[in-house]
């Protein structure tokens, strides 16, 4: 088969050659130079040890890394359905383009969903259904009894994507956006740029990298730092802090930010140096047991100025978990909110086994944690957050109703820019602007458009959930209840998430 191709090739371009020698025009010229082009690489194909594919099959080999290449963007214009599609179907991210272009998102003859399939899910309406937009419900005030800077936030608000992760253009849209909308815009861990001061309000990360919170030590260890903190919590677009122990996506590994995105105005912002893989610690250096963690919430808190401070975490060890919740109410002192991350959270950089199977999914971890704050009566203290894979009113909805006060969304927020789910992410070339530091793509986001999408996603989203506690026959948002959410468990049996849950 390999000398059967190159053969080819060299015939095809010995017969132009004699073309070309009888009718010398610029067009068989042009066919016998791109002949002859062909006709060198195949033979450097055949001659190279390297890859041994290519050198069985010249040329023709090259076509498989072509398709390769692009095997992901092929499945999902032209193979997966509306449904099968992963990590975020076609049908969730129609949703996101339609809401956040203002344009028709109604669908016509009847669900594409099995309703029949074991783990269907669905809400049951009311007979006498309310107004929606009387509907209550859609802020929340954060701030224990710890707190003097309460923070009255919507229930939707951005979760944390950094600058470096993504464009400073995806930045500011995501800033301006949350401004128009009045909700809140998580900074993570990457620390705050001068494009998060957009004027929307800031939830400001400290992640175990401290960037933005921290600097070198003698030994050139990252370190918390008083006064570096404090410059950047006392700001007026900080309203929270919230204080990162792990991320749904890949828990106990620590931040990743490949060496190709750290670009010197990123490195200068991190205090890091420039094109560089930045990895960020997997645990905390400022505390190393749940006294001492205690200690630098307050720390966090006063340095602040009382602002509401919060923990974000993926659930991992239970044990683990119910001694730090039980440590908070024996001190008498706890944190603002707790952020729970899924398993199934993104990232725009992860080990392949962390993504795919470290991590409790965010319902069990969810639940988890709602029942231990009510174990320790902090509940009424203590707002949780709920991040993984929300997209639609229904995420939303059965969220609240497992035990969440509001929720975080950010792959949600990033298609609503115009994200395509090309999953390039990490590797710089994200062809929107979305997250890459390449000039040119960044160029391809336009602020000023994307913005409004933003702001459209938020609004229609938080109607989207008003229709939906309406029809249910409630008044605010804060009457749902997993009791009102259903699971097919197998074919004749239908129960409540409170009965799987919390019976």
């Amino acid at each position: 088969m390999r000398n059967t191709i190159l053969f080819i090739i060299i015939l095809i371009t010995v017969l132009f050659g004699v073309l070309v020698y009888f009718i010398p025009q610029t067009g068989t010229i042009i066919l016998l130079s791109i002949s002859g082009l062909l006709t060198l690489i195949a033979i450097h194909d055949s001659l190279q040890t390297k890859h041994s594919l290519l050198r069985a099959f010249p040329l023709v080999a090259r076509l498989r890394w072509f398709f390769e290449e692009e095997r992901d963007k092929i499945q999902q214009y032209f193979i997966e359905d509306n449904l099968n599609g992963t990590p975020i179907n076609r049908e969730k991210r129609s949703i996101v383009y339609q809401r956040s272009k203002l344009q028709k998102e109604t669908v016509p003859f009847g669900t594409q969903h099995n309703v029949y399939a074991k783990g269907y899910e669905f809400v049951k309406h009311s007979m006498f259904p309310k107004d929606h937009h009387h509907i209550k419900g859609e802020r929340i005030v954060f701030g224990s009894d710890k707190c003097t800077q309460k923070y009255d936030g919507s229930i939707i608000n951005i979760s944390a994507m950094s600058f470096g992760s993504l464009s400073k253009n995806a930045i500011k849209a995501l800033n301006q956006g949350a401004k128009m909308a009045n909700f809140a815009h998580n900074t993570g861990e990457g620390g705050i740029s001068p494009y998060h001061l957009q004027g929307g309000d800031l939830i400001f990360q400290v992640g175990t990298g401290y960037f933005g919170a921290g600097k070198y030590d003698a030994e050139g260890k990252r370190v918390f730092d008083d006064e570096i903190f404090k410059q950047n919590a006392i700001r007026p677009e900080v309203k929270m802090i919230e204080i990162k122990f792990s991320q749904g996506a890949k828990p106990g590994h620590g931040g990743i930010l490949p060496a190709k995105k750290n670009t010197e105005e990123i490195a200068k912002i991190r205090s890091v140096v420039p094109y560089t893989q930045v990895d960020s610690p997997p645990g905390h250096s400022a505390f190393l047991n749940y006294e001492e963690m205690i200690s630098f919430i307050q720390k966090v808190r006063d340095l602040s100025g009382g602002k509401p401070v919060g923990i974000k975490f993926c659930v991992g060890n239970n044990e683990e978990i119910e001694s730090m919740i039980k440590a908070f109410a024996t001190a008498n002192n706890y944190p603002d909110f707790i952020s729970v991350d899924g398993g199934e959270g993104g990232t725009g950089s992860a080990p392949m086994e962390f993504t795919n199977y470290i991590g409790t999914p965010l319902i069990e971890g969810l639940v988890f944690v709602n029942k231990l704050l009510q174990k320790h009566k902090l509940k009424d203290q203590i707002k949780i957050i709920a991040s993984g894979k929300a997209i639609d009113a229904f995420d939303i909805v059965r969220y609240l109703a497992l035990g969440a006060d509001a929720i975080g969304m950010a792959r949600s927020f990033m298609l609503s820019l115009g994200c395509i789910q090309a999953r390039e992410c990490n590797l710089d070339t994200c062809p929107v602007g979305v997250a890459t530091q390449d000039p040119d793509l960044v160029k391809a986001l336009v602020v000023e458009k994307k913005n409004v999408r933003v702001k459209n996603y938020h609004d229609k989203t938080v109607q989207a959930v008003k229709e939906m506690v309406a029809a249910m026959g409630e008044d605010s948002i804060e009457n749902v209840k997993a009791a009102h959410i259903f699971r097919r468990r197998k074919d004749e049996e239908i129960v409540s998430l409170e009965t799987i849950y919390y019976n």
